[in-house]
C-alpha cells in the first residue's frame, strides 16, 4: 500500500480555512488523515517544517503545444515544467494541430496525456471549429469526451450571434465558455498596451477599451443566455469593476488574472538593468497594462472578485522571440515561476495569503467545475485526492531560464530574485518532485 507522510508543515486549505501546523497522511492516492504527531510505518516522508502544505495547485490556462508545435513544448515537457512550479492539475488550452474541435481529435490528446503528462491534464475544446470563428463546435460531443470548457483562446469570437449560441448550447451540457475578450477593430496590429510606454517606443498599441468593450459584450450574453462565462486573463482596472458589477447582480461568470500581469507592467517592454529595450521575453497577449492597472488585479484576488490564478504559460521556441518586437509571437513561459511570483507578492504585502492561495486552488476547481471529473479536488479534506504542495515561503531564489523543465525560456524574470519556493509536490499519493532544503 503507498503511504506518503508530510511532516510539521504549516497545513493552509482555503477551500476549509484551516491553517495550522499538522502533519497530513496519503493512502492510495487519497487524504486518510489530518492531525499532529502522525505516524505510519512504511509511509514515504516529506519533512515540511518552515513549509506551508497547501492542495495542489490547480492551473486553468496552460499551452502544452503538443500536437503540432513541439518545437516550442511537449506534453511531457510542459508538465513537467507545471510539476516543478508546484501544480498538481493542469488544464490544456486547444492551440494545438488538429485542434480539439472533435471528439477523435479529443481522444488522441487524451492518449498522449495518459502516456507524457507528469500531472493531472484536463483538455479544454475549441468553441468554434477550427478555432475559426465562423462554426460551433459540437460541444455536446467535447463535454461526453472529457473537455472541462471550450474556448477559442487567442481568437476571440467576434460574432455575438455565434458567442450566443456557444452560450446557450455549452450551458446545456454543463460546460464553461472561456472568453479571450479582445475588440480586434481596435487591438488591431498593437503589439503592446497603448500608452505612454508604447508611445516611447514607437510601437503600435492595444486600448483598454479592446478589452472592456469585448467583456461588456459577452456580459450582456451572458445575462441573455444564462450560460456560464468565464473571462479569462483579465488586464485592466476597468475590466475588474465590470466583473465585479457583473457578479453583484448574480451572473453566472468567473474570471482570471495571470501572474505576469500580477507582477509586471508594460514597462517591462522598455526594458531595465537586466534586460534590453524591445524586450519580447515581455510581449504577451492581451498585453502588460499600467501600474494602476496591475494594483486593480491585486486588489481584485485580494476581494475574491478574480476567481483564479492562471498562467497562461506560452513557451516558444528560443529562435521565434529572438526578432524584432513587432514580428516576435506572444507568450510569456511562467509554469515554474508562476507561484514564487505569488508568493513574491505576498512577502510585499501585496496580496494577501488566503486569496492567493484560493486562487490556485479552490478557486479554479470551482470555475470549470472539475470537482464533477475529480471528487475533492482543489482540498485537503479527508477523502480528497492526494494532491499536494508544500513550498517555502521565505526562500529566495534567482530566476534562471537555462534550468526550466519547460522547452521556453522566454521570461522577462531572468535574473530577478523572488521569494518563495516549491520544496514538494505530490500527484495523485505519489511524490513526484521533491527538492533539498537550501543549505542555512
Amino acid at each position: 500500500m503507498s503511504q506518503v507522510l508530510i511532516r510539521s508543515g504549516r497545513l493552509f486549505d482555503p477551500s476549509t480555512g484551516l491553517d495550522e501546523p499538522s502533519d497530513v497522511l496519503i493512502k492510495e492516492g487519497y487524504v486518510t488523515a489530518i492531525g499532529s504527531n502522525l505516524d505510519e510505518d512504511g509511509a514515504e516522508i516529506v519533512e515540511a517544517a518552515g513549509c506551508i502544505v497547501t492542495p495542489g495547485l490547480i492551473d486553468l490556462h496552460a499551452h502544452l503545444r503538443e500536437p503540432g508545435f513541439e518545437q516550442k513544448g511537449t506534453i511531457q515537457t510542459e508538465t513537467e515544467a507545471a510539476l516543478q512550479g508546484g501544480f498538481t492539475t493542469v488544464c490544456a488550452m486547444p492551440n494545438t494541430d488538429p485542434t480539439p474541435d472533435n471528439a477523435p481529435a479529443v481522444e488522441g490528446l487524451l492518449k498522449r496525456i495518459a502516456q507524457d503528462a507528469q500531472v493531472r491534464v484536463f483538455p479544454v475544446g475549441s468553441t468554434t471549429v477550427g478555432r475559426s470563428g465562423k462554426k460551433l463546435s459540437a460541444l455536446s460531443e467535447l463535454a461526453d469526451t472529457g473537455c472541462v470548457a471550450v474556448t477559442d483562446d487567442g481568437s476571440p469570437v467576434a460574432s455575438s450571434s455565434l458567442m450566443r449560441n456557444a452560450l446557450n448550447l455549452a450551458g446545456s451540457v454543463g460546460m464553461v465558455v472561456a472568453e479571450h475578450c479582445d475588440e480586434p477593430g481596435l487591438s488591431g496590429n498593437g503589439t503592446m498596451h497603448e500608452g505612454a510606454i508604447s508611445e516611447l517606443l514607437g510601437l503600435a498599441g492595444q486600448p483598454d477599451a479592446a478589452e472592456t468593450a469585448s467583456i461588456a459584450r459577452n456580459i450582456e450574453l451572458c445575462e441573455l443566455t444564462g450560460g456560464r462565462l468565464h473571462i479569462m486573463h483579465v488586464t485592466t482596472a476597468r475590466g475588474v469593476e465590470q466583473v465585479q458589477r457583473a457578479k453583484e447582480r448574480g451572473l453566472p461568470i468567473t474570471s482570471e488574472v495571470t501572474p505576469s500581469h500580477l507582477f509586471l507592467t508594460d514597462e517591462a517592454v522598455a526594458g531595465g538593468d537586466l534586460t534590453p529595450a524591445y524586450n519580447t521575453s515581455a510581449k504577451i497577449n492581451p498585453p502588460l497594462r499600467t501600474e494602476e492597472d496591475r494594483l486593480a488585479l491585486l486588489a481584485g484576488v485580494n476581494a475574491g472578485v478574480i476567481d483564479a490564478i492562471a498562467t497562461d504559460h506560452a513557451p516558444h521556441a528560443p529562435e521565434e522571440k529572438q526578432c524584432e518586437f513587432d514580428l516576435a509571437p506572444f507568450g510569456i513561459s511562467c509554469a515554474e515561476t508562476a507561484l514564487a511570483t505569488v508568493t513574491t507578492l505576498v512577502a510585499r504585502g501585496e496580496l494577501h495569503l488566503a486569496p492567493a492561495l484560493r486562487s490556485l486552488t479552490q478557486g479554479p476547481a470551482e470555475v470549470f467545475a472539475l470537482q464533477r471529473h475529480v471528487p475533492g479536488i482543489g482540498t485537503l479534506k479527508i477523502g480528497a485526492p492526494g494532491d499536494v504542495t508544500v513550498f517555502d515561503p521565505e526562500e529566495i531564489w534567482t530566476v534562471n531560464p537555462s534550468q526550466f523543465a519547460s522547452k521556453g525560456h522566454n521570461t522577462p524574470l531572468a535574473g530577478i530574485e523572488l521569494q518563495g519556493r516549491v520544496r514538494a509536490v505530490i500527484v495523485e499519493g505519489t511524490v513526484k518532485h521533491m527538492r533539498e532544503a537550501p543549505d542555512a
